[in-house]
């Protein structure tokens, strides 16, 4: 007997997966460019679908004053990118690594409890395993970006 999840028709999970909110972000993204006086950056690969995002970053007093990306990816890996940039806005280092765990643990479980709300659609991907590092590739990309200022 098959079970409920097997006998899902695969259309009907690609529309799970893309929410109307992932959608928008991927296709018209707001900070899909590279900030005015951005000066780190770093890029983040997932060798195993090809996709690969740059996130730049600029700081200000030890803060995120702006973010912004070039993806080329899913729609997953790029309204992540996208809906990170906005999150991020006024976070420290440290601010930053705690809002990129809570996305991965949402993503990973489905739980969103401590998380911010325009964050939410990625809760969705805890049923497709595969598609958590499309989640969190640009989120240590910025992580990256801003050790290697504090490093």
């Amino acid at each position: 007997m098959p079970s409920e999840a097997s006998a899902r028709v695969p259309l009907d999970d690609v529309k799970d997966l893309y929410s109307d909110a992932i959608r928008a972000h991927a296709r018209h993204p707001a900070h899909a460019s590279r900030p005015e006086g951005a000066t780190l950056e770093a890029r983040g690969s997932n060798p195993m679908c090809g996709d690969r995002v740059d996130v730049f970053a600029r700081l200000d007093h030890g803060r995120v004053a702006a973010a912004g990306f070039a993806a080329r990816g899913c729609d997953i890996t790029t309204a992540s990118a996208d809906l990170m940039c906005e999150a991020v806005q006024g976070l420290d280092l440290d601010g930053v690594r705690a809002l990129a765990h809570i996305v991965s643990e949402m993503a990973r479980t489905g739980q969103c409890d401590a998380c911010n709300p325009a964050l939410q659609p990625f809760s969705a991907i805890h049923e497709y395993p595969s598609r958590l590092r499309c989640v969190t590739l640009p989120w240590s990309a910025l992580i990256d970006a801003l050790e290697t200022k504090n490093g």
